[in-house]
């Protein structure tokens, strides 16, 4: 520990040298194979021209500094579509083998998204900002109220307004 780093993941040169250069290099790397632009099987002509975009982008520090400020946000969004995903997996089944009728899946994939939405609030501190400013802040919550009482009053509209199956158009 001489040089004040732990491990090499967190020395500077690793951070704002190769990470970089390894992402840049391999998104332009397969997008150079997947669209196939400089011709089919010419892998060695795609992997210079993904070294070259790499090399270039890492010489010039406020992409570096881009890319370093979005991967936090890039990590963290993989990580919440992965569990809203999964959540409403949960429900999807096949129709000859589905256990919940349609209505009941749609109801929990909507309680599902809903919880998500406020796990990553409450992890964000979202949660308490909100809880604070629009429920018990300076207005007594008057923001929070009138929000609750539009969305009922939209709901309670969508359900008179709503065709019910069975009945006949008049």
């Amino acid at each position: 520990m001489a040089n004040g780093y732990a491990t090499i993941l967190q020395s500077p040169f690793f951070i704002n040298a190769v990470l970089p250069f390894v992402l840049i290099f391999t998104v332009v790397f397969a997008i150079l194979q997947k669209s196939e632009i400089l011709g089919k099987g010419k892998k060695q002509i795609d992997a210079i021209v993904a070294l070259v975009i790499g090399l270039i982008v890492i010489s010039f520090a406020n992409a570096v500094g881009i890319i370093n400020s979005l991967m936090p946000f890039l990590a963290v969004g993989t990580v919440v579509i992965l569990v809203l995903m999964i959540m409403v997996g949960l429900f999807h089944f096949d129709k000859e083998k589905g256990v919940f009728p349609q209505p009941v899946k749609i109801g929990l994939m909507v309680v599902v998204i809903i919880a998500v939405v406020v796990a990553v609030m409450i992890a964000t501190g979202a949660w308490d900002y909100i809880k604070l400013n629009w429920f018990s802040g300076p207005g007594g919550g008057v923001i929070g109220t009138n929000i609750i009482f539009a969305i009922i009053i939209i709901a309670a509209i969508a359900v008179a307004l709503w065709p019910m199956k069975g009945s006949e158009a008049k």
